[in-house]
C-alpha cells in the first residue's frame, strides 16, 4: 500500500547470548485434569512483545519490496518476479514510483532497528493497535457503537490517512453514521472483497490462546467492518492460525504450522476459492518444487487465468493499491509453508513473493514471533531491537502523543487475554 518518506535508522549491537525457548513448551498452564487454564502471565507478556516487534520487522522489510512486482494487470507491467537470488540486492522501483527505489533501502534485506531508534505504525499493526486499545476501554466483545466511534476518533479524516478501499468506504460509511457490519455490506460498499480485514484482525487470535472458536466470536464484527464472504473467511483463517499459535511458545516446527494451518482449513468452505488455494498451495509445497515456481503457477492459475471461482474481473483485482483478497492469500499461503517455521526465511520469502508484499509477510512474522518471544525474536536477529513505537504516524488521539513500547503494549494485552479467558470459564 502507498506510503510517505520514512528516514529508518538500522542498528546492529550486541549479541543476545540467551538460549532459545524449547519448541515443546508451552505458555498455557494445565489444571489437574488437562484443561487449558489461563497462561502465565510472565510468558505471555515476552511472547506479546514478540508479537509486535516481528510483525514490525516483518512489515517494514516488505514495504522495501511492496508492489514492486505484480505481474500485468491492465496497462501495468513490472517484469518478472523476484527470486531467491534478490534477497541482498538492489531494490527495484515499484508501480508508484517511476524511476526512484524504496525509501527505506536501496537494498532488499531485513530492517533491523535498534533501541536508540522508533518503529512507527503503518496498516499492518495500527488498525490491531486500535482494537487493543478499544477493548481494554470497553471490554473483549466491540460493539459496532464502540467500533464506529473508536475509528471516528483514532482515524484521520483527511490525506494521508492509511486507509484504502475496503478500509476507506467503511469509514466514510462510519462518518454518515452507519453501523458495521452494514459498512462491509455488498449493497453498499463495493470493496468488501479486498484484502482490507486481513491485515487488521489477527490479533484478536492472540487473546484467545488455544481457543479458535472464542477467538472467531470476538473477531466476528470487527472482520465484517470490511470484508464479507471469501475475505471474511481468509480473515478467520489468519484468526484461527494466531489462536493456535499463541498456544505455544519456542521455535516452531515445520510439522506445527502444517498442523495449525490444516485446522485452519477446515473452516474454509470447500466451494470456494480459498480452500481451493489453499489445497494448490500445499500440494505443490509437498511436491517439492521451489517456492518461486510456485508463486508463478499461482500468477498463471489465479491472476491470469482466474481458475477455481477466483473471478479476477468481478473481484477487481487491482484497486488504487489493494488487492482482492484472494491473491495476497495465496501469496500468504507460499510464505507460510515454504518458510516452514523459520521466521527469517518466512519473511523473506513473503518480502520476494510479489504483491502487497509487506502484509503476509507481517501476519506471519506476527504469529512466529508471538511462538518466539521478544527474547526469541532478538536472538534470532542476534541483535537488540528497538520496543518503541508511534501509533501517531498513522492514527491520532492515543495517549502520550502516541509514543509508546511493546512491553507496555504487552502489559494490556495480557490483561484483555486474561479478562477474555476469564468470561469464558464462567460460562
Amino acid at each position: 500500500m502507498k506510503r510517505l518518506p520514512v528516514a529508518l535508522l538500522c542498528s546492529f549491537i550486541l549479541h543476545l547470548a540467551s538460549c532459545a525457548q524449547s519448541p515443546s513448551s508451552t505458555a498455557t498452564s494445565l489444571d489437574e485434569q488437562g484443561h487449558k487454564t489461563t497462561p502465565d502471565r510472565a510468558v505471555y507478556q515476552d511472547q506479546l512483545e514478540g508479537f509486535w516487534l516481528a510483525q514490525c520487522i516483518a512489515n517494514w522489510t516488505g514495504l522495501i519490496t511492496e508492489m514492486d512486482k505484480i505481474g500485468d494487470v491492465g496497462n501495468i507491467r513490472t517484469g518478472a518476479f523476484y527470486t531467491r537470488e534478490n534477497w541482498g540486492g538492489p531494490d527495484l522501483p515499484n508501480i508508484w514510483s517511476g524511476d526512484s527505489v524504496s525509501n527505506i533501502s536501496p537494498i532488499i534485506d531485513f530492517v533491523l532497528l535498534g533501541p536508540d531508534t522508533v518503529w512507527g505504525a503503518d496498516d499492518d499493526t495500527d488498525i490491531e493497535y486500535m482494537y487493543q486499545h478499544l477493548m481494554e476501554q470497553h471490554g473483549p466483545r466491540l460493539s459496532a457503537e464502540q467500533i464506529r466511534n473508536g475509528w471516528l476518533k483514532h482515524i484521520r479524516p483527511e490525506e494521508e490517512n492509511y486507509l484504502w478501499v475496503s478500509n476507506q468506504r467503511a469509514f466514510d460509511m462510519m462518518r454518515a453514521d452507519t453501523l458495521p457490519p452494514l459498512t462491509s455490506d455488498p449493497r453498499f460498499n463495493a470493496h468488501y472483497a479486498m484484502i482490507d480485514a486481513q491485515l487488521t484482525t489477527e490479533i484478536f487470535g492472540l487473546f484467545a490462546p488455544g481457543n479458535p472458536k472464542l477467538a472467531l466470536e470476538l473477531a466476528h464484527l470487527p472482520i465484517r467492518v470490511t470484508a464479507r464472504e471469501e475475505a471474511a473467511e481468509i480473515a478467520e483463517f489468519y484468526v484461527i492460525m494466531y489462536s493456535l499459535a499463541a498456544a505455544n511458545m519456542g521455535a516452531v516446527a515445520r510439522t506445527q504450522v502444517q498442523n495449525w494451518a490444516n485446522e485452519a482449513r477446515l473452516h474454509l468452505r470447500k466451494d470456494r476459492y480459498p480452500a481451493k488455494m489453499y489445497d494448490f498451495v500445499k500440494a505443490r509445497h509437498q511436491a517439492g518444487i521451489p517456492w518461486e515456481q510456485c508463486r508463478d503457477e499461482v500468477y498463471q492459475r489465479y491472476q491470469i487465468a482466474g481458475q477455481d471461482g477466483y473471478n479476477i474481473t468481478a473481484q477487481k483485482l487491482y484497486c488504487n493499491g489493494c488487492f482482492a483478497s484472494g491473491i495476497n492469500f495465496a501469496a500468504s499461503l507460499i510464505s507460510l509453508f515454504y518458510g516452514e517455521g523459520d521466521l527469517k526465511e518466512t519473511i523473506k520469502i513473503g518480502a520476494l513473493c510479489g504483491w502487497d508484499s509487506d502484509n503476509p509477510t507481517a501476519t506471519w512474522a506476527g504469529m512466529l514471533g508471538m511462538t518466539l518471544g521478544r527474547k526469541g525474536v532478538e536472538q534470532t536477529f542476534g541483535h537488540e531491537l528497538s520496543d518503541k513505537f508511534w501509533i501517531h504516524r498513522t492514527r491520532q488521539n492515543f495517549p502520550n502523543d502516541g509514543m509508546d513500547d511493546f512491553a507496555s503494549m504487552a502489559k494490556r494485552g495480557v490483561k484483555i487475554m486474561e479478562q477474555v479467558m476469564t468470561d469464558a470459564a464462567q460460562k
